[in-house]
């Protein structure tokens, strides 16, 4: 299969891992990959492309040979750049930067010999690309993963660029439904439900299951309002009151920690929390492993990888019904759902768990099983190659 580009926003950032796993594993198919990134490379020597970060003179170069080159679609680009964006003086601005780093992305493209590009994420990334696609006439697909896509000022976008697209992979079903809300029925053929699959061969070992006291619980997600930290603490708190022993990992970091470890203190929950901030993958996987079970109180999803992962290491799991996740956490017996936002609907469903350990185990093995039937990196790479093939999936 000829080069395919990928363009992520920030390709390095931790949350990202699976992008890089897609493409580890497209390449184990044979599909030649040439990722580019928007950010500044994490590292010297790195393999990937970056867009911004470079000299003044690289960008004057890229608009030269971009105008030389193919002056009517540079200026029908320009034209796009000005008209796909949101209202206001600013985004007027943003536009002209986006326009820029779309016409290096369209020269570095050139020279690799892209013959389409892929994006992850509708998000400013995928306004460069889209530029980038439009100049080079190169088809453009993209990956739409949650809720906040949708929001502004993404939202206000995404129609078009559902619109533009050769295809869109959705990581869930309920994603692939937001799609096609926005959009004439015409275009809902080219959506695919593609699952952020996880690679089972790098996991670690997963812990037995055993029935010590007090239970490890575990919540990773950065430190923000959506992620319903402070919901988590006052379940935790009601049932702390009526004498249930536990003990809580905190991962992650973000603007509202100062606020959590506030609360916590407020609700006497300090003794019984370690704020273990944010941890690379691999030690976040490990903490899964080692924990009891894994709580996601979010009040805004798409469908967590960390979900994912959590199941595949035997680990039962309690997350809200929000978004993608009863796809995840379905009658498989792999986990509970709680009602979003209902924190006293999470303190139930965290007893109802403390009062079975014993079918914990079985827990495990239920969303191990799950995770290895339509979640594993090999079934979702194999998707992709034949959705960049031209074949359409239903």
């Amino acid at each position: 299969m000829s080069n395919i580009a990928y363009l992520v926003s920030d390709i390095h950032a931790p949350s990202h891992t699976f992008v890089r796993r897609e493409i580890a594993a497209l390449r184990a198919l044979g599909v030649e990959i040439t990722p580019y990134t928007i950010r500044r490379e994490a590292s010297a020597g790195d393999a990937v492309e970056n867009l911004l970060g470079r000299s003044f003179i690289t960008y004057i170069a890229a608009l030269s040979w971009a105008f030389f080159t193919r002056p009517r679609r540079f200026a029908a680009a320009w034209l796009f750049a000005l008209r796909h964006r949101v209202p206001g003086a600013k985004a007027l601005i943003w536009s002209q930067f986006h326009f820029v780093e779309a016409m290096l992305l369209a020269r570095l493209l050139r020279r690799a010999g892209a013959s389409r590009l892929h994006n992850h994420f509708a998000n400013s990334g995928a306004t460069v690309g889209l530029i980038a696609a439009r100049y080079s006439q190169l088809p453009w697909s993209l990956t739409l993963h949650g809720i906040s896509e949708t929001d502004y000022p993404a939202g206000l976008l995404l129609a078009e660029k559902l619109e533009q697209a050769s295809f869109v992979a959705c990581a869930s079903y309920f994603m692939r439904a937001q799609a096609m809300r926005i959009v004439a029925p015409s275009h809902w053929g080219k959506m695919a439900v593609v699952r952020c699959g996880i690679d089972l061969s790098v996991l670690p070992k997963a812990h037995p299951h055993t029935e010590r006291a007090p239970p490890k619980i575990i919540c990773v997600g950065r430190l923000s309002p959506e992620k319903g930290h402070f919901g988590l603490l006052d379940a935790l708190a009601s049932i702390a009151s009526e004498g249930a022993e536990f003990e809580l990992i905190i991962v992650g970091d973000g603007p509202t920690g100062p606020s959590i470890k506030l609360r916590a203190s407020q609700l006497g929950l300090v003794e019984r929390i370690r704020f273990a901030g944010a941890l690379p993958e691999a030690e976040t996987l490990a903490e899964i492993s080692a924990s009891d079970l894994l709580v996601l109180p979010s009040l805004m999803e798409g469908l967590p990888v960390v979900l994912i992962e959590a199941m595949a290491l035997h680990r039962p799991v309690v997350a809200s019904q929000v978004a993608g996740i009863p796809e995840l956490i379905d009658d498989s017996g792999a986990g509970l759902l709680f009602t979003p936002s209902d924190w006293e609907d999470l303190a139930r469903k965290l007893s109802a768990l403390f009062a079975v350990r014993s079918e914990w185990p079985l827990m495990g093995d239920a969303g191990r099983i799950k995770v290895e039937n339509e979640f594993r990196i090999e079934l979702s790479a194999a998707q992709m190659a034949r959705l960049f093939s031209g074949e359409i999936l239903t």
